[in-house]
């Protein structure tokens, strides 16, 4: 395991969508939203590239708006997909080929589902793959701690929102540190 730096990171947040946040629980939600959004705003203040997915968004409606407007400000690259892996879409290949990170910090719903498939396929590509936990919910609890448990042992790093921005920034005291310390009061 190294230390998470920002020019060998990549952000991806998946399928945090509308039609499919109804059905979460609310709080796990609302708390969720709170760290993508801590995530995103240290991305932007460090230049960390962000992916962010919509899974088949005519069914399940489109990014919830409170990230879907952080991700046009950190200016994400925006993919809808119908495989429920955000790694098989052609244009997340595309992206990790451009940018060839050494780290995904991956997020979003449901975990036992698409966040799973995401970061089994990205480990099985050799990348290093970071798991918030804090960042991640599923429809049932069950499902979301049963997704936790498989990425882990695919081989993500669990880890929360928190450890990764400070590991990002690896010393108080810079511009960056006061900007991101602000995000995470």
């Amino acid at each position: 395991m190294q230390r998470l730096v920002p020019p060998k990171s990549l952000v991806m947040v998946v399928d945090v969508q509308e039609r499919l946040a109804t059905a979460m629980p609310q709080e796990r939600l609302q708390h969720a939203i709170r760290k993508i959004l801590i995530l995103l705003g240290a991305a932007e203040v460090l230049k960390v590239p962000v992916v962010g997915t919509e899974q088949y968004p005519r069914g399940l409606g489109k990014t919830v708006p409170e990230i879907d407007q952080k991700l046009v400000e950190v200016g994400a690259r925006r993919m809808e997909k119908l495989t429920f892996s955000a790694a098989g879409v052609p244009e997340v290949s595309g992206v990790l080929t451009e940018t060839r990170p050494a780290a995904v910090i991956v997020t979003g719903m449901e975990a036992h589902v698409c966040v799973y498939q995401t970061v089994r396929d990205l480990v099985g590509e050799g990348i290093e793959v970071y798991l918030p936990v804090d960042a991640v919910v599923s429809r049932k609890e069950e499902d979301r701690a049963a997704g936790i448990a498989l990425c882990e042992r695919a081989g993500a790093i669990p880890t929360t929102v928190e450890a990764v921005v400070f590991d990002w920034l690896e010393r108080a005291g810079t511009d960056a540190f006061r900007a991101v310390s602000k995000l995470v009061r």
